[in-house]
């Protein structure tokens, strides 16, 4: 019997993020909810051991299989071997990959989350979730919190998390125009800007869908100016959910390329993916239900 692992696409619906500290690394505030699309990862017991990717973002990723240490997924394994004294090279996976790659959506480090969920499954049910998330953290900051997949509050430099039961289910559209915006490069682009802040807002006065996205409204995305610099075609994704017109809110995602459109209801939201595709097809479009 095959086992099948969620890997949910991560959206910031907003991301407040202040100066590069001494350290290098740049304080954030975000509030992370996790969608009903993503990547999928399947163990299959009786597989040949090792990972393979399918999928319609599977060839991008074949270069880092053959670099060792290159696919997040191979070192979050390695990581959890480190820290059990297992060895997960014996398992059998097979990643689809549906998501864009360098898209703002945490799908690496989704992947690797799902890959470990998968290796306790498999060789240590019992193993406590705190050696998940201390395996993730090779995966970046989005690690810990795509081992849990739960909306959640993000601070410091991502890794500490608040979860956020209260937030409802939002209706949404991801759009991602075809570039990639690698978070590196939006991060140069953005001290060489100079703005934004790490502040936390106060909560919303209420946690109901609508009242949730007027208060969204008053949030922001730092890295969204310098991320355009890079990538203009990302300020066309921007305009072309905002000219659609049912949207009620449309931002950024992370450090890109992916935008985000939030809408009334499921049905205004499958109009929206519908009438984007068709305006966009090369463009990667999906409605998304989030939290």
């Amino acid at each position: 019997m095959q086992w099948v692992e969620a890997a949910p696409a991560k959206v910031n619906l907003f991301l407040h993020v202040g100066p590069v500290e001494a350290d290098g690394y740049h304080p954030l505030c975000s509030l992370v909810a996790f969608a009903d699309v993503g990547d999928t990862l399947t163990l299959d017991p009786d597989g040949q051991f090792g990972l393979s990717i399918v999928g319609p973002f599977a060839e991008a990723l074949t270069g880092e299989l053959e670099r060792q240490g290159g696919n997040l997924v191979l070192r979050a394994l390695t990581a959890f071997d480190t820290l059990t004294g297992l060895d997960s090279r014996r398992l059998s996976l097979t990643l689809d990959k549906r998501l864009p790659l360098a898209a703002g959506l945490g799908g690496g480090s989704a992947d690797a989350a799902a890959a470990l969920r998968l290796a306790r499954r498999a060789l240590a049910p019992d193993l406590a979730d705190q050696v998940l998330l201390n395996a993730s953290r090779v995966a970046g900051a989005d690690g810990p919190m795509c081992v849990r997949s739960q909306a959640a509050w993000a601070e410091g430099r991502g890794e500490v998390l608040t979860p956020e039961p209260r937030l409802p289910t939002l209706h949404a559209v991801l759009v991602n125009p075809g570039v990639p915006s690698p978070t590196g490069a939006v991060y140069g682009a953005y001290d060489r800007l100079g703005a934004g802040g790490s502040d936390r807002p106060a909560d919303p006065a209420s946690w109901d869908a609508e009242s949730i996205i007027d208060w969204l409204a008053g949030q922001r995305n730092d890295l969204e100016a310098p991320a355009l610099l890079n990538a203009p075609a990302i300020g066309t994704a921007l305009e072309a959910v905002r000219a659609e017109g049912q949207a009620r809110l449309v931002r950024m995602s992370g450090s890109g390329a992916t935008v985000f459109g939030l809408y009334e209801d499921a049905a205004a939201a499958a109009h929206a993916a519908e009438a984007l595709t068709g305006a966009h097809p090369d463009w990667w479009v999906r409605p998304a239900r989030l939290g």
